[in-house]
């Protein structure tokens, strides 16, 4: 199937924010593989736990405690990939922006269970997210995922550094042309699973 790039009339010439996420969880929403993520927050975010601040954004490839025994079987061996593709020190290059199509409160676990086949990570691992700091619910984001036409490619700053999720970036990343990684029926039928998932996990509740 053709798909026809994003012009800028749809879709930003720029951007400045960043949503820092594991390497192979990116590699997962740009190939299409996925397009669900799941956070409770880094131990340096505002307010202790995550928000979604921002409608739109880069994704940040972050290369830090990825292991593959945290992912589902069928996806570990695409850690390799991932961490193959870590960029030279001292640069980033960014591939992917994203928008959020629709957030989830998470904090039971049948809710939880009802999201396994839309992620990439093991349900043990799911569960110790929720578990800590139990009062935290979990957010769950379904993210319409673009391949930038070119990555661009930036200084890595000290202050990205850390467990924290948004990240305001100091040089303005350009956005030439924006390709969605999945057809619009596909994507509307993966979000459509995964809200009528969330809807009856709440209805058995």
């Amino acid at each position: 199937m053709t798909r026809t790039p994003f012009r800028m009339n749809q879709l930003p010439l720029t951007c400045e924010t960043a949503l820092k996420e594991w390497a192979v969880a990116i590699e997962a929403l740009g190939q299409g593989r996925m397009a669900l993520i799941i956070r409770k927050g880094g131990i340096r975010e505002d307010n202790n736990r995550f928000e979604v601040r921002f409608p739109e954004f880069l994704l940040f490839p972050s290369f830090e405690h990825q292991q593959s025994d945290l992912l589902r079987p069928e996806h570990a061996t695409e850690l390799i990939n991932a961490l193959n593709g870590a960029p030279d020190e001292g640069h980033l290059a960014f591939s992917y922006f994203a928008k959020v199509h629709s957030t989830f409160r998470v904090t039971e676990l049948a809710e939880l269970e009802s999201l396994t086949p839309y992620h990439i990570w093991t349900q043990q691992y799911a569960e110790t997210r929720l578990r800590w700091r139990p009062r935290v619910p979990l957010t769950a984001m379904v993210l319409r995922v673009y391949k930038l036409h070119e990555p661009q490619q930036v200084p890595v700053h000290p202050e990205y550094a850390g467990c924290k999720s948004w990240l305001p970036l100091l040089d303005t990343v350009t956005i030439n042309a924006l390709e969605p990684v999945m057809s619009d029926g596909d994507f509307e039928a993966e979000a459509a699973a995964i809200d009528k998932a969330m809807a009856t996990s709440k209805a058995l509740a």
